[in-house]
């Protein structure tokens, strides 16, 4: 595996450097997950199911001429870690994954609540050959409720969880290109695997952690939830205090609430003072009131400029929050996240360098990179894992490998 830059000069060992994962994850809440626990030093052996793989190495984009298994999707999301063929539905299979699981810190899935006790894996199953196992499953609607098997991705989550009818504005829902519930699942699943690590630490005892998408995405809204729990109302899209306007061929997007001092900010710097004592926005709670005819006002003084720049410039003057509206082609090219080294290579086997994402912070002033590329082909590194960390013979290898019970590279 390539080391990102900066690595081989860093001496102190990363904070789970020394931690075993074992992944049994698939498309993005769960790889993202495991993602990150790589990127912090972490041993991630991902699990794919022989002949097919995750589902998101046939994803857009490929980045392999002449193959359609090895999408940009895949080689973001499962960095740094080593690949394995096994067949779960075997019965040899399982027994191989048994003694992974008997070398692993952690183990991690995201199929449907109570697949894993069909196939033999299950939480009480593994922690009978690994007492002190963290185990994490990841699940749209968490592993107990009536709507638990019910199937999730992105789309129906957004649905489901009312973000979707918040962020409808004046128009019919529609569908979001972000798939936060994903991203936020596997951020809490994160942390909650490194504080039970942490707990184990101290007390040898393991645990089942039980993460929801619906929960982590309804959990990030922190004022329509608020409001509608304790008898508030609905603040839907567009929320009163936020602006998006087009100026020219560009938009920007600004925001005078969340800050006691953002309103008198704003009325200086329009130089309409005489906004203070209007009795329509004289009150916070007014000014949500009657925010369409605020907005109608910041809008005509935001027409009053001749370009988006011009009129960022005024508001960062004013230290009023403000953002031009960005294509993705601008973020990549954007000098802020250069010098962070937000967008690392890693190194394909046949394409070269594969431009992915970072994780979303620093340690000990370092950007945190993937310490190697994704798993090449399905099973890349079975042969490695079995014989090195199980200890497999060769003549055990081969029986496993005539079976199909595990797989290697064809």
């Amino acid at each position: 595996m390539t080391a990102s830059s900066g690595d081989a000069a860093h001496d102190v060992p990363l904070p789970l450097q020394g931690i075993v994962v074992l992944d049994l994850t698939r498309v993005l809440a769960g790889p993202y997950c495991t993602r990150q626990l790589a990127d912090l030093g972490a041993r991630v052996i991902k699990v794919e199911r022989p002949g097919a793989g995750d589902d998101t190495r046939h994803a857009p984009v490929q980045v392999e001429p002449g193959r359609l298994d090895q999408s940009s999707y895949f080689s973001r999301t499962n960095a740094g870690k080593e690949g394995i063929g096994i067949d779960l539905a075997s019965p040899e299979g399982m027994r191989v994954l048994m003694d992974l699981a008997r070398q692993a810190d952690v183990f991690i899935e995201n199929f449907a609540p109570g697949v894993v006790a069909k196939l033999g894996c299950d939480y009480e199953a593994v922690r009978r050959v690994k007492p002190d196992i963290v185990y994490c499953s990841i699940s749209g609607y968490g592993q107990t409720g009536p709507w638990r098997k019910r199937p999730a991705f992105a789309h129906t989550t957004n649905a489901i969880s009312g973000m979707m009818y918040l962020e409808q504005g004046d128009a019919e829902p529609r569908a979001s290109n972000l798939q936060a519930a994903d991203v936020l699942a596997a951020a809490h699943a994160m942390g909650a695997i490194v504080s039970a690590l942490f707990r184990r630490e101290r007390t040898r005892q393991g645990a089942h952690i039980d993460v929801s998408m619906l929960e982590a995405l309804i959990g990030a809204d922190s004022v329509t939830y608020p409001s509608v729990l304790n008898g508030g109302e609905t603040y839907g899209n567009p929320r009163p205090g936020m602006v998006v306007h087009r100026i020219g061929d560009r938009h920007l997007a600004m925001q005078i609430v969340g800050a006691g001092d953002l309103w008198p900010r704003m009325l200086k710097l329009m130089n309409r003072p005489d906004l203070a004592t209007d009795p329509r926005f004289a009150a916070s709670a007014d000014r949500v009131k009657n925010w369409p005819a605020l907005r109608d006002l910041m809008c005509a003084w935001l027409d009053g400029f001749d370009s988006v720049d011009a009129a960022l410039a005024a508001l960062e003057a004013a230290r009023v929050p403000c953002a031009p509206v960005l294509r993705p082609d601008e973020v990549i090219a954007a000098p802020h996240l250069a010098e962070r080294e937000f967008f690392p290579s890693v190194q394909h086997p046949v394409a070269g360098p594969v431009r992915v994402t970072a994780s979303p912070y620093h340690l000990d002033g370092r950007p945190v990179h993937p310490r190697g590329r994704a798993p090449h082909r399905i099973g890349e590194h079975t042969r490695a894992v079995l014989g090195g960390l199980l200890g497999y013979d060769d003549a055990r290898l081969a029986a496993l490998f005539a079976s199909g019970a595990v797989a290697e590279p064809e």
